[in-house]
């Protein structure tokens, strides 16, 4: 098939090159550039075809530092390149230098308004022929990447046939996973620097031909390299060019249209449109500002290449090239794996770190002592990471830029220096990079200013359709974007580099949100400013999310923060829109596992106070008093999957020397023993029979020391609790029996639990019993009055009837949290063993069910309370007709143990 431009007569244009080239003062550029504009947000040289042809022909003897990119811009290219597009101000980056052509109707019409003069359009395919002859006559080598084989062949045909003496340096027709994947790519360029192509016709369609030139155009050894879309097809005959009214009318597109509707229908019915108002909008007389306008001029030098220097990092009183800041809360082993990939980063370059500790206990910070020049401190309180990123930014000094890093990350060989050169060439206020899960696969990590449209579109589609349109995903699942650098909106706060003049304007984080959505808030003002945020793929670290948790009081504070977010940068009537929106995806996941109580707590603004916030621990000097003697008895039954942490919040008594911490083990099959036996200073004894009681007895006649405390497994009980308890039962004059305050945690439960346990928590014997908290404890004298535990389900019961009101004591101060069941399910299962073991308890004189109701009927203050009451003694109702029916297993609630696990 011959195609139009075969059946046009061929003419070898003979330019005098000498007569038409002059210097062009901004650039280095060859050719007399008319005027210079922007429209759409994109730079466009105006020239004759004459003079476009001799600057591409004098570019392509070579000479210049860097090779020359030509392309046309048309509305397919605004709609890619121009103001607002994902890719906006990509190709204004000095990594070689762009001659940008008139094309497209709209851009002539728009050019010719704002100078005053006629210009000619210089499409691809206009220009093809006219540069392979000049190559031709000139001896120039051409080779051509992109498009078939097939194509590929007929190309070649046409080509000996009619230009014998053109000199082809080669065909390649990569496939897209080879132009996607740098090591691919720069094999790909080594091939063809090899063959030594002069003009490289790179015909991969927008925006990717751009976009690869740009990241290994240097690389191919071509000193021109020519963006010219379907010019292959062309050239082959699989397309034909409109007939010259029809483009003389400006209506080639309606005519590529028709021929290839499928392919040609989104990019001129959808996004034609789009790109056509961002050319009336951001056009002007001119070229736009260079990227790196503003950039301090400490970012705007070269970075230093020796790499001779011993790494190591900086002292804080330093200045620094870049001042890391980490936030940690309980990663002692993270953290130690990311400041060994970024000690080797210093060779080159000066790191000096922060690391500011949210944890509530030493062990993080006792971790980083292997590491000299690390500054690292306690915040006295889980800050959560804004406040963590302001504590840490405090103590950092002066440095060029700040990059705030999770924990839970590995940095990749030079990725640091690779942020900083990204950040010198485009002035960018904050550049992000590529991040990887362990298994190497690209993290999601971009993210689009949250929208109702985007809202509605995660709401019905979660992770599914992932390439639907940008305006129904916060989530940049796009392949393509993960490839080349770009401006994004936000991404996730995993790792940034900060420009030292932005981080001081911004000023702090908002330490309202706590965790998730402080990021998208500091970027929103970091664009405010008009500083951009720069993805760079080729700085890559590995997140292992370690530290990323979930439960649903996580997941709850995520949606809540969106809503905050919307509520601080929106009108009032779109925030209550995009409320609605996230309303609707979380009742839309409520019956997935995982999801159950999230949508009430979203729902209940009332509630938003009970979702994970800023805490104080109490003070150090409070915390490293001595403790008193005593004995913590832990009885466990197969509790591997909890006992670390009830374990962990003793670490510190035990370290004291004072408090011996002993774990009877009855019965276990999981493992329990090994956990216990892990941690130092534990001391494990074994009990056959598979009986509570039993191991409490078992581990009193292991004990030495007196007070001693009984504490289940999942139980975690503070420092100061267990100090405070133990004083009070040493005293001489003190209750013979007492424990630690408690709260309930009813998180992520059903709202039918949560009102049972704000109906308990007004009776009075939650405050005055012993039973309840999965804690108490014994002086030497009260313990005689037991002798030993009998065997009973409901030891703490038991124990609570053996004293009198006066003898007994609840200790005020930081109260030990239970978790309660999170299911109506879980919790009348509970409630089955709990009044099982109140039954065997009959004969012992104390409270009744009827002293009970009386209790649950005064308080009683109003409608909320009274549903309270009602849904208490239905459940109470339930619970002891149902301890009649015997039970196969121990009824042990599983959904608060998992919990935040």
């Amino acid at each position: 098939m011959t195609s139009a431009l075969g059946r046009m007569p061929r003419r070898i244009y003979k330019i005098g090159m000498a007569g038409l080239v002059t210097s062009r003062a901004t650039s280095g550029l060859a050719g007399p550039l008319n005027r210079t504009v922007t429209l759409g947000g994109v730079r466009v040289d105006l020239m004759s075809r004459e003079s476009a042809l001799a600057a591409i022909m004098e570019r392509a003897a070579g000479g210049a530092a860097v090779p020359l990119g030509v392309v046309s811009a048309n509305l397919d290219h605004v709609n890619h390149f121009g103001t607002g597009s994902r890719w906006e101000g990509t190709l204004g980056i000095p990594a070689l230098e762009w001659l940008t052509l008139l094309d497209g109707a709209p851009l002539v019409a728009k050019a010719e308004e704002l100078t005053g003069q006629r210009w000619t359009r210089l499409a691809g395919s206009d220009l093809i022929e006219q540069v392979l002859d000049e190559a031709t006559v000139q001896g120039r080598s051409i080779g051509f990447l992109g498009g078939s084989r097939e194509t590929h062949q007929l190309v070649a045909t046409r080509l000996a046939a009619e230009r014998p003496a053109l000199r082809v340096a080669g065909w390649w027709a990569p496939p897209r996973e080879v132009l996607t994947d740098s090591a691919a790519s720069t094999a790909l360029c080594a091939e063809i620097r090899a063959a030594g192509a002069e003009i490289l016709v790179v015909c991969l369609g927008k925006p990717r031909q751009e976009l690869w030139i740009r990241e290994y155009g240097k690389q191919t050894g071509a000193n021109v390299l020519l963006a010219f879309g379907a010019v292959i097809d062309f050239l082959g005959g699989h397309i034909q060019r409109a007939p010259a009214p029809i483009s003389n009318m400006g209506l080639e597109w309606a005519w590529r249209l028709a021929m290839e509707p499928r392919r040609l229908a989104k990019r001129y019915v959808i996004e034609g449109p789009e790109a056509y108002l961002k050319l009336r909008r951001h056009s002007a007389d001119g070229a736009p500002g260079t990227p790196t306008d503003g950039v301090p001029e400490t970012l705007s030098g070269a970075i230093r290449e020796d790499r001779s220097k011993a790494a190591g990092f900086a002292h804080a009183d330093e200045h620094a090239d870049v001042a890391a800041l980490v936030v940690t809360y309980n990663n002692g082993a993270d953290v130690c794996e990311l400041l060994e990939s970024l000690r080797l980063q210093t060779r080159d370059q000066s790191i000096k770190v922060v690391v500011a500790d949210n944890s509530p206990n030493p062990a993080t910070l006792s971790c980083l002592g292997q590491f000299p020049g690390v500054t690292a401190f306690a915040t006295g309180g889980n800050l959560g990471y804004a406040g963590g990123i302001n504590a840490a930014y405090a103590k950092a000094g002066s440095a060029d830029a700040y990059l705030v890093l999770n924990p839970d990350l590995s940095l990749c060989p030079d990725a640091v220096r690779t942020l900083r050169e990204s950040m010198r060439s485009t002035g960018a206020g904050v550049v992000v990079p590529l991040l990887r899960d362990d298994d190497g696969s690209v993290y999601p990590s971009l993210r689009r200013e949250p929208s109702i449209s985007r809202a509605l579109g995660d709401a019905l589609f979660g992770s599914r359709f992932q390439r639907r349109p940008g305006w129904l995903t916060e989530i940049d699942f796009d392949v393509e974007s993960y490839a080349h650098p770009h401006k994004v909106d936000w991404a996730t706060g995993a790792a940034l580099l900060i420009r030292s003049d932005i981080a001081e304007q911004v000023g702090n984080w908002d330490e309202s949100y706590f965790l998730y959505s402080e990021e998208t808030d500091y970027l929103h003002r970091v664009r405010d400013l008009k500083a951009a945020v720069w993805f760079e793929p080729r700085a890559a670290m590995v997140h292992s999310r370690g530290a990323s948790g979930s439960s649903p009081s996580l997941d709850a504070l995520m949606e809540a923060n969106r809503i905050r977010y919307a509520r601080k940068y929106r009108r009032t009537g779109y925030a209550r829109f995009f409320r609605a929106a996230v309303l609707l995806a979380a009742m839309l996941r409520a019956p997935l596992p995982g999801h159950r109580g999230i949508l009430g707590l979203i729902a209940l603004e009332s509630r938003w106070a009970d979702l994970p916030h800023a805490v104080a621990y109490p003070c150090r000097a409070e915390q490293e008093q001595e403790f008193p003697f005593g004995s913590v008895i832990i009885p466990a039954h197969n509790e591997a999957s909890v006992l670390g942490r009830t374990l962990e919040a003793l670490k510190a008594p035990i370290a004291s020397g004072n408090v011996e911490v002993i774990v009877a083990c009855n019965g276990c099959t999981d493992g329990t023993e090994a956990v216990a036996g892990s941690v130092p200073g534990v001391r494990v004894i074994c009990v056959e029979e598979a009986s509570k009681t039993a191991a409490l007895n078992a581990g009193d006649q292991a004990a030495g020391s007196w007070p001693r405390l009984y504490l289940d497994a999942d139980i975690e009980v503070p420092a100061a609790a267990l100090r405070a308890t133990l004083a009070a039962l040493a005293d001489d004059d003190g209750p013979l029996c007492a424990r630690p305050a408690f709260a309930y945690d009813t998180a992520g439960a059903s709202w039918a639990v949560r009102a049972y346990y704000r109906a308990r928590n007004r009776l009075p014997q939650a405050t005055a019993s012993m039973w309840g908290a999965g804690v108490y404890g014994l002086s030497c004298r009260g313990h005689e009055r037991l002798a030993e535990f009998p065997p009973v389900t409901a030891d703490d019961c038991y124990v609570d009837r053996l004293f009198a009101a006066s003898e007994k004591a609840t200790i005020a101060g930081q109260p030990v949290i239970v978790r309660t069941p999170r299911t109506a399910g879980a919790l009348l299962s509970t409630l089955k063993r709990v009044y099982r073991g109140n039954s065997q308890l009959r004969d012992i004189p104390g409270a009744h069910a009827g002293r009970t109701a009386g209790q649950l009927a005064q308080t009683i203050k109003g409608p909320s309370s009274a549903m309270d009451a009602i849904v208490y003694a239905a459940f109470a109702l339930a619970g002891r007709a149902a301890r009649r029916r015997k039970s196969p297993a121990w009824e042990r609630d599983e959904s608060s143990r998992n919990y935040g696990l």
